[in-house]
């Protein structure tokens, strides 16, 4: 229904500005073709917020910043364009022309994201519509890849080649062209399609979209590569004995951003409320989305996301509203094996014959050696690259006798495999951050390294060098890294300081809390040596840090860190 209704029940608030704007922006178009039409090098704040649906953001040099307007000159501004590609998919035809586009417009690489994306970084604005232009040119799409839509579908990155992974692979796809705004406005204003008819609907998203961005993950339980609970919709594929999907769980309310010192605003992962045949998939996912239309708040953008209509109206609530919109009840949840996170780096088989290689990209960043040699890889061997949500690649596809050959490549260029890294580097996650983030408050990326080198001294300082653990690191309290659901949160507070959150598990299925608060770096040693030094002698056999941080518990924590007056 185009505008969308709330249900009984439902507050009528003041309405947020962008709200406003999405109204009267004729699905989308505001005033976005003539800006980009007019020079200059930024945009109004009007078409900075349309941007997102269309795929990019607007951005500046934080660090020039001051300097520049001391000297009388603007911010040094760019944009950032995200590729919509669902499970993180590309053919080899796809990723060698994005990564010639990076020459052709100037960008530093490619940077793979945490939701199995691509991002561009530093596209002038005149350069910008004939770059998501060339984008499109390679059967990819930069269209709602932001904004108040439904984001990049993820899904399990492992290319085995059997049933269930083939379905997951399909379903990502399908739900990512059917949940698709129906405006046109994408194609009028970047890929010059002429203007049709005035009278366009948005039969799903209604007049002014969701109240907020919208995520799905679907995965096997044996697979939770993509966090599947930390989506604001999420699917864990349920098998029949023939190894194909019967039904899938649905769990429904997670999302990781929050706001520092706002009590309102907090990390939780979604709940299973229920299932459904295969073969509702998408019928349930509107009803989700349809739930979430009309009832998110849309007054305080800080509140808008499905999962505080959750935490507020409850889980039974949620469960039958959404029957009411799926329109019959949804069936009881059904017995899953145990939710796991395998390791993709490395040599691994697929089932046909073939073998794809997992190859660590710090950071996400493609760029120097290791896109020379990606590139070369992907030229001579044709391997269809997949970006995983941990911002690593798999190179799928590859012949036995092409192993050596491609790994003699990688060596060659210096890129550093999986073997070569320890546990805590193969599993820690930054986000960009500063110097582009408009959000950071301090650093991600830049600090990534140092503070892998820190934690790695701790660690063999206690023999737990070969310890499995998950990092993630993020500039802001938005968890782009998802750090709240890792077992080792540093979550951005000020300038060179961190909240530092812990008893998350490696799978993915349990919050962590955070132990402190603005902790600068300087103090790591002195919280996490007595820390891991208690896990390597207290853990119980085959206990892992997350869990042990859960069971000893914030106090106890702080009572090893020399920290209990923080208690």
């Amino acid at each position: 229904m185009d505008g969308g209704v709330r249900l009984p029940g439902a507050e009528a608030k003041k309405l947020s500005a962008v709200e406003g704007l999405k109204a009267g922006s004729h699905r989308l178009r505001g005033r976005l073709a003539e800006e980009l039409a007019e020079g200059g090098t930024q945009v109004s704040e009007d078409a900075y917020n349309l941007l997102k649906f269309h795929g990019s953001y607007e951005q500046y040099d934080r660090e020039t910043a001051t300097a520049r307007k001391q000297a009388g000159q603007e911010k040094d501004y760019s944009f950032m364009v995200r590729v919509r590609m669902p499970g993180g998919r590309l053919t080899a035809a796809q990723y060698l022309a994005l990564d010639a586009l990076s020459d052709r417009y100037g960008t530093t690489g490619l940077r793979l994201t945490t939701r199995q994306g691509v991002q561009f970084h530093g596209i002038p604005k005149g350069d910008l519509k004939p770059a998501i232009a060339d984008i499109n040119a390679t059967l990819l799409t930069t269209q709602a890849a932001c904004g108040d839509v439904v984001r990049n579908v993820m899904t399990t990155p492992a290319p085995i080649r059997d049933t269930l992974h083939g379905q997951l692979d399909a379903a990502a796809r399908m739900l990512s062209s059917a949940l698709l705004p129906a405006s046109r406005a994408y194609h009028q204003i970047f890929l010059d399609e002429e203007s049709g008819s005035t009278d366009e609907v948005e039969p799903l998203y209604g007049a002014t979209y969701l109240p907020r961005k919208f995520k799905i993950g679907l995965a096997a339980p044996t697979d939770n590569t993509p966090d599947v609970l930390t989506n604001d919709l999420g699917f864990f594929a349920i098998c029949d004995e023939s190894g194909a999907i019967s039904h899938y769980n649905v769990a429904v309310g997670g999302g990781l951003g929050m706001t520092h010192n706002n009590a309102r605003t907090f990390p939780r992962l979604a709940d299973i409320v229920g299932s459904v045949p295969a073969a509702d998939l998408i019928k349930v996912t509107e009803a989700v989305i349809s739930l979430q239309r009309d009832n998110g708040d849309r007054g305080d953008r800080r509140r808008a996301r499905l999962k505080y209509v959750v935490e507020d109206r409850g889980v039974d609530w949620t469960r039958e509203t959404i029957g009411s919109y799926f329109g019959r009840p949804l069936d009881p949840a059904l017995p899953m094996t145990p939710i796991a996170v395998p390791d993709l780096l490395g040599w691994h088989e697929q089932g046909n014959g073939l073998g794809w290689i997992g190859v660590p990209i710090p950071s996400g960043r493609i760029d120097g050696a290791v896109r020379v040699a990606l590139r070369e890889i992907v030229e001579r061997f044709a391997s269809d690259p997949i970006v995983t949500p941990q911002q690593d690649i798999l190179l799928s596809d590859v012949a036995p006798a092409d192993r050596a050959p491609i790994e003699a490549i990688l060596r060659a260029h210096g890129v550093a495999l999986a073997d070569d890294l320890t546990p805590i580097s193969r599993w820690t996650l930054a986000c960009p951050a500063l110097p582009t983030c408009g959000l950071a408050l301090t650093e991600a990326e830049r600090v990534r390294e140092p503070l892998i080198a820190k934690f790695e001294s701790v660690l063999a300082s206690h023999g737990l060098s070969q310890e499995r653990i998950s990092l993630r690191i993020t500039g802001c309290p938005n968890g782009c890294v998802r750090p709240y659901a890792g077992e080792i949160g540093l979550v951005g507070r000020v300038p060179g300081a961190y909240a530092i959150y812990l008893g998350g598990d490696f799978a993915g299925t349990r919050l962590s809390f955070q132990l402190l608060d603005r902790v600068k770096v300087v103090d790591f040693d002195a919280i996490f040596g007595p820390i891991l030094g208690a896990f390597a002698t207290d853990r119980v056999p085959g206990e892992e840090f997350g869990d042990y941080c859960a069971r000893i518990g914030r106090a106890g924590l702080l009572s090893l860190a020399g920290r209990a007056e923080a208690a």
